[in-house]
């Protein structure tokens, strides 16, 4: 959360944008990252395109091309028919930690839409991933998860009733990690997670509230108590809202300021 201080003087939007070899709409974008970086906090309206243009006497299109440029970099975010504001930071999707306990960490508050349920035989892949014999049923959970309300999150997800008999019968609309711990004693304490992009087709965009087409990372999480697995999940996020970070270590090399072999720490 970017900190806000009430008396500090606020940015000056009425800088002048000069000729030269830099582009006045990189200008522009420089002097409003600014704002966004140390004046504003998440969820304020920043000025419209016409109030912009006007202001540093530059046409629409610049102005457009200087806020697209920060929407592209999850700085802003564009809501149709209210203007532009400032984003909140993308979060994370770490494995195995539930989406519940990711938004309280943000201080954000989760909820859940649960779409549909039922008890369904499963696609032959999945029914080998919870290792199901063949014809044998599972339950389906499809959810679209929120963070103060807003869409995030549309979760198709398959769990082996053998572990969790009787899942549907509980509230599957708060979180179903809790809901595995506290009613089934199961703690999951292994996984398998794979990502990818994809573009939001109709329904999904339709679901989280975005364009067609718009970025989405793809999540297939298979997660399983010691040997047992239990859930075989695929997660849609929205790619303005989410990010994801990853180690990028060479197995085996030593970690630590003072690791480097050579250098300015050889003596």
């Amino acid at each position: 959360m970017r900190e806000h201080d009430e008396n500090a003087e606020p940015p000056d939007l009425h800088r002048r944008l000069v000729a030269g070899p830099t582009p006045k709409h990189v200008q522009l974008g420089a002097i409003l990252r600014d704002l966004v970086e140390h004046e504003l906090p998440p969820d304020s309206a920043v000025p419209s395109e016409r109030e912009l243009a006007q202001r540093f006497g530059v046409s629409r299109l610049t102005v457009r091309e200087a806020i697209g440029r920060l929407v592209a970099a999850g700085l802003l975010t564009r809501v149709r028919g209210r203007g532009t504001f400032t984003a909140r930071p993308r979060l994370e999707t770490p494995p195995l930690t539930s989406f519940t306990q990711e938004l309280q960490r943000h201080g954000m508050a989760a909820s859940s839409t649960l779409l549909t349920c039922s008890e369904e035989v499963p696609a032959t892949n999945t029914s080998a991933t919870l290792g199901l014999a063949p014809g044998e049923p599972a339950y389906r959970v499809c959810r679209l998860r929120l963070a103060d309300g807003v869409p995030l999150a549309l979760e198709h997800g398959w769990f082996s009733p053998r572990l969790v008999p009787g899942l549907l019968d509980h509230d599957l609309t708060g979180s179903l990690y809790s809901l595995l711990a506290q009613t089934y004693g199961v703690l999951l304490n292994r996984g398998r997670q794979t990502v990818w992009a994809a573009e939001a087709d109709a329904s999904t965009a339709r679901l989280l509230k975005v364009r067609t087409s718009s970025p989405l990372l793809v999540f297939r999480r298979v997660s399983a108590v010691g040997e047992h697995p239990v859930e075989d999940t695929t997660s849609w996020y929205r790619g303005d809202k989410y990010q994801l970070t990853m180690s990028a270590d060479q197995p085996g090399t030593p970690r630590g300021p003072h690791s480097a072999q050579g250098g300015a720490h050889e003596r």
